[in-house]
């Protein structure tokens, strides 16, 4: 699990040492710096899997004699972040130009340095560090089999614009089976589920009481009924098509011939399924980023979600989601009082824009009653705001 994010000259952030635990809530401002963080983790995976980073490491261990032939990737499928102009923050720290993502990991430390080049969209790295222990920049064991655990342990990264009701969604093998991810819109979620419809959900905090059986499926339509009560759900291939169809249906006495299209129930529910679908596949030592999981669904319902998030944390999965929602914190902290998370699980930080182009973490502790120790100007307080100048 990645227990603190460190960037430095990195779009928001000149520096700023960013704690995670298994589940953490990103909440601020617009343009605060929230979606950086989310990014960075992004930008590191891409990088990874297109062979950039794979290719730095294997050229050397620590400091890199020459240009690197890999790099940060910035345009690829997880993430857009245009050219090294666009990611470099406007008064970058250090005599030189240089952009540094790091990741703790336990006792282990990774860190990549890449040089600046304005006009391009892989930016060449100079610097690579890792894994090394904590207490020196040595690298320690085989860094060529030594990668972060979410690299290899599932990743799955959900943006706030998902998938709207439609007639169809895509049938890719290589994507949805081969690879197990969802798209960054969720868009082939409907095929996944589809497939490992009959795998089972395990048994522990994932797994849905009242679901009809432990199967996928099943446990998929009883985790969306707590944001729909009713709800079931049918995934099927479309005949001579490379694309497959969603319904929903309403309660045991519907029949199949009377199932709902996606486009007849609104957004709410089709917004959702990626991320229940996402939450209980999740892995032991994945991890799932999240943005924005209250997107189109009323206040239960956001609720609700938050607790789906913290039992697949429960589960051995690490999350961190951005949101705007006090529901969703107040979800995540009935997870604490409910002992679903022990607090130091449950990880706040609110971000606000100071003067000039810096950025300010604010992280509010969560106790074992749920309580937190401090409230900031700004921090979900617009409903007490509004109140007082109602009762004015």
């Amino acid at each position: 699990m990645i227990d603190r994010l460190t960037l430095t000259n990195f779009k928001a952030f000149q520096h700023a040492e960013i704690p995670l635990g298994p589940l953490t809530l990103l909440t601020g401002l617009n343009s605060s710096g929230k979606s950086t963080v989310m990014q960075a983790l992004a930008l590191l995976h891409q990088s990874n899997r297109s062979g950039d980073l794979r290719n730095a490491w294997s050229h050397s261990v620590r400091h890199l004699t020459e240009v690197s032939p890999g790099g940060f990737l910035l345009k690829g499928e997880l993430v857009g972040l245009g050219t090294g102009r666009d990611v470099l923050h406007e008064d970058f720290t250090g005599d030189d130009p240089r952009i540094t993502l790091e990741l703790s990991e336990g006792p282990y430390l990774y860190s990549w340095t890449a040089a600046y080049e304005p006009e391009q969209n892989l930016l060449p790295l100079i610097q690579v560090i890792g894994p090394a222990t904590q207490e020196g920049p040595e690298a320690v064991g085989d860094p060529s089999t030594r990668r972060p655990s979410y690299f290899a342990r599932g990743f799955q990264y959900l943006h706030a614009d998902r998938i709207t009701p439609a007639e169809r969604y895509p049938r890719d093998h290589q994507v949805a089976i081969g690879r197990g991810f969802l798209g960054v819109r969720g868009e082939h979620a409907v095929n996944f589920l589809r497939h490992h419809a009959r795998d089972e959900v395990p048994d522990g905090p994932l797994r849905h009481a009242r679901a009809k059986s432990p199967l996928l499926l099943d446990q998929a339509a009883a985790w969306m009924g707590e944001l729909c009560p009713g709800v079931n759900l049918e995934a099927a291939p479309i005949e001579g098509t490379d694309t497959v169809r969603l319904s929903y249906g309403f309660g045991d006495a519907l029949t199949a011939t009377r199932r709902r299209r996606p486009t007849n129930v609104g957004f709410g529910l089709t917004y959702a399924l990626p991320i229940v679908v996402a939450c209980l596949t999740a892995q032991p030592g994945g991890l799932i980023l999240l943005e924005n999981p209250e997107a189109h669904l009323h206040p239960q319902g956001q609720t609700r979600m938050a607790g789906l998030a913290a039992a697949a944390a429960a589960h051995g999965a690490q999350l961190i989601v951005e949101t705007h929602s006090d529901h969703v914190l107040n979800g995540m902290r009935l997870a604490v009082k409910q002992g679903l998370l022990a607090p130091e699980q449950a990880v706040v930080h609110f971000f606000r824009s100071t003067d000039g182009s810096g950025v300010e973490v604010i992280t509010p502790h969560i106790d074992e009653d749920g309580q937190l120790d401090q409230w900031p100007m700004g921090f979900f307080d617009e409903l007490e705001n509004t109140l007082v100048q109602l009762l004015d």
